[in-house]
């Protein structure tokens, strides 16, 4: 298939275009693989470090605070109990590891199917280069101004260390190469906007 590479002076189309394979950007939308994968990264993130400690691990209530009859009150066992103050957490949280395992195949038949996707909503856009003169945002802000732009990932084969600086600064726009794009970013951004260079990569990637 071919797609129309933007302009970034004008911000029209440009008559040139760059070719790309239909299976890797005429995929059919796979719903149910694109969340199951895009939980599976979410879950991989997570750190899985809370922990918190039981009774058994809470320091002291070695000894019985009260005798077990006689005083009119409640028989207690120890001062460490989950119904006390200070005492250990009924159901105590452990680390754990939230991994959840995807196959090759399904990641990247996910990542071909919002990359399709993407085109068929024409939230995907395809430039010769993509720089800035300086590390200022408001170079940045503005240069997307005149692509009437305001929420952008920016993929580039490599990492302009400018566009890097002026792009950390802005909520809505974020800027990352070609092997840190992944299925929450790409879905994450009303536009994603890749240099030829980086969209050939991404379909030697993928293919």
């Amino acid at each position: 298939m071919e797609i129309k590479l933007l302009d970034t002076m004008s911000g029209a189309s440009s008559p040139n275009a760059i070719q790309v394979e239909d299976k890797v950007f005429a995929e059919k939308f796979k719903e149910d693989l694109i969340h199951q994968v895009v939980q599976a990264y979410r879950a991989g993130a997570r750190s899985g470090t809370k922990a918190q400690k039981s009774r058994s691990e809470v320091r002291g209530g070695g000894a019985k605070p009260w005798r077990q009859k006689g005083t009119g009150r409640a028989r207690a066992g120890t001062i460490r109990s989950p119904l006390w103050r200070g005492g250990g957490v009924t159901f105590a949280a452990k680390p754990r590891d939230f991994t959840q395992k995807v196959n090759k195949k399904m990641y990247c038949g996910a990542m071909r199917s919002i990359l399709s996707e993407l085109i068929r909503q024409d939230r995907l856009i395809v430039v010769e280069n993509f720089a800035t003169a300086t590390g200022k945002t408001r170079d940045l802000v503005k240069k997307l101004h005149d692509l009437k732009i305001k929420e952008v990932l920016i993929v580039t084969d490599s990492i302009d260390t400018n566009l890097y600086l002026a792009s950390r600064n802005v909520e809505k726009i974020d800027v990352c190469g070609v092997s840190d794009i992944n299925p929450v970013n790409l879905i994450s951004f009303d536009k994603v906007l890749f240099t030829a260079a980086a969209l050939k990569k991404v379909e030697e990637k993928f293919s």
